[in-house]
């Protein structure tokens, strides 16, 4: 199917500088704000705790159910709306997760069915310790790297054919940050410091399209995460397999341009780097387009329609999906460009 017809020249390379200081604005606006709130909001999942999703027959106020909370010492606990106004369902958060809580639920019940005289059913309950929270944080990092370097293997095999280079410089890589795990180093330093040797050895060893790929990537998840952050929503488990889901569905939408500009290359390999790239990306534009617009259309019923369970999970998809778009047009084709300039 063609939705844009052939022949046409739209200079997405001629705009590069815009875009790149628009993606420069939009990162810097969620690193500042990951750096203000000190980080994401992370869920029962990471953070350790109690959730409780309670629903009531008929409308209560928050007050209500924190005073059915404070006969159970649990007055400190965070509650909130969970839905729509007219389901009447709440989360309940407390720190509070000793195993031998056993009848937890049901003294919240019968507590909270006295407060409010409306009778309460619960829904669900999740319990994290906050070891096993740390260690779920630490782990969903290494995941998330990890995936970035075995990445950085398959574009550089794939398209420069330096299989075993790029195989062996990410093993190293691993293996030196396992190593340095081991001694206790803060695994979110740590990932961060790796990604940026990472970076600098790629460039060394001149992995242009598999550094074009990942510098994308590393914008699409800097600006999904930033977003959860200026929105004030949990991170939680389900949110890390949406960001390697956005991985994934970036790092595709960037290999079917970066093939046509491989083909081109030879093609047209008297014209300038600038109009190939620029030729590449208008050639794709069509593909594109109906790719993530269809996408698109799912996730926002998802995004509308899905419910509160979803939601989260949803509006990362959507965020990732527009930026993943934006970034293999702007961002990571552009790159290559910067490595003729490099070499002149």
């Amino acid at each position: 199917m063609q939705f844009i017809k052939p022949g046409i020249n739209i200079n997405f390379i001629g705009k590069r500088k815009i875009a790149f200081v628009l993606s420069l604005v939009m990162i810097l606006i969620s690193i500042g704000s990951l750096v203000v709130n000190r980080g994401p909001r992370y869920g029962i999942d990471f953070a350790g705790g109690t959730l409780v999703q309670v629903k009531f027959e008929a409308p209560v106020t928050i007050d209500q159910i924190k005073s059915g909370l404070t006969a159970m010492e649990l007055a400190a606990s965070a509650v909130q709306q969970f839905g729509q106004a007219d389901d009447h369902e709440y989360l309940i958060r407390t720190d509070a997760s000793n195993p031998a809580m056993e009848g937890l639920a049901e003294e919240i019940e019968k507590n909270l069915k006295a407060a409010t005289n409306v009778p309460v059913e619960i829904r669900r309950v999740e319990m994290v310790g906050p070891q096993v929270g740390q260690d779920l944080r630490e782990k969903a990092l290494f995941a998330m790297f990890y995936a970035l370097l075995l990445i950085t293997v398959y574009i550089s095999g794939r398209f420069e054919l330096k299989w075993a280079m790029s195989g062996i410089v990410a093993a190293a890589i691993m293996g030196a940050v396992y190593l340095l795990s081991l001694f206790n180093v803060s695994v979110p330093f740590l990932m961060l410091a790796a990604l940026v040797v990472s970076l600098v050895i790629f460039w060394f060893f001149e992995f242009k399209y598999a550094m074009g790929a990942i510098v994308a990537l590393i914008h699409d998840v800097t600006i999904t995460v930033g977003m959860f952050s200026l929105f004030d929503k949990e991170f939680t488990l389900p949110i890390v397999a949406a960001l390697l889901t956005i991985i994934g569905y970036s790092l595709n939408d960037t290999i079917i341009v970066f093939d046509r500009i491989r083909e081109n290359l030879r093609k047209y390999h008297k014209e300038p780097l600038s109009i190939i790239l620029n030729k590449s990306i208008n050639e794709t534009l069509s593909r594109t387009i109906l790719t993530s617009g269809t996408t698109l259309i799912v996730v926002i019923a998802l995004f509308i329609l899905g419910g509160g369970i979803i939601h989260d999970f949803s509006f990362a998809l959507l965020v990732g999906i527009l930026v993943g778009t934006y970034s293999s047009i702007f961002v990571a084709s552009p790159i290559l460009l910067a490595w003729q300039t490099r070499r002149k």
